[in-house]
């Protein structure tokens, strides 16, 4: 049997509209979610839902997915010398590593939508985009 942090969960916030809190839901496992008021009692209402999905799909019989397998955290990029050094520079500004510098600006750009328009695309910041952990 799978443990059970060993599958990856998403967690948003709900917009007032949807009751506001905090959603989290399991990618691998259709219908299984939970929320709370706060990240943390929706991560712990999680890890209950996660647990009878589990029990509830092995007594009936249904095939369990496995979980999908965890990034490492590490992916290698190549940029033109041009904005390495833009990103150095500015990494040297804001007292950070590029690495952090990168990261923060990757996080940022996770929580925008972005739509084709006549000439390129406009991107609109997402108040409600899953955070995936």
């Amino acid at each position: 049997m799978n443990r059970i942090m060993d599958y990856p969960f998403e967690l948003r916030p709900l917009a007032e509209n949807e009751g506001g809190g905090w959603l989290v839901s399991f990618p691998n496992l259709p219908g299984c979610m939970s929320d709370g008021q706060t990240p943390e009692e929706a991560v712990a209402n999680g890890k209950d839902a996660l647990a009878a999905w589990l029990r509830a799909a092995e007594e009936t019989g249904r095939e369990i997915p496995h979980p999908s397998q965890n990034p490492s955290g590490k992916f290698v990029v190549r940029v033109p010398r041009s904005l390495h050094a833009r990103l150095a520079i500015r990494a040297r500004q804001e007292g950070v590593s590029m690495n952090a510098l990168v990261s923060a600006f990757l996080s940022e750009s996770l929580g925008r939508t972005y739509t084709r328009e006549k000439g390129g695309f406009h991107c609109a910041t997402s108040e409600t985009q899953p955070i995936m952990l």
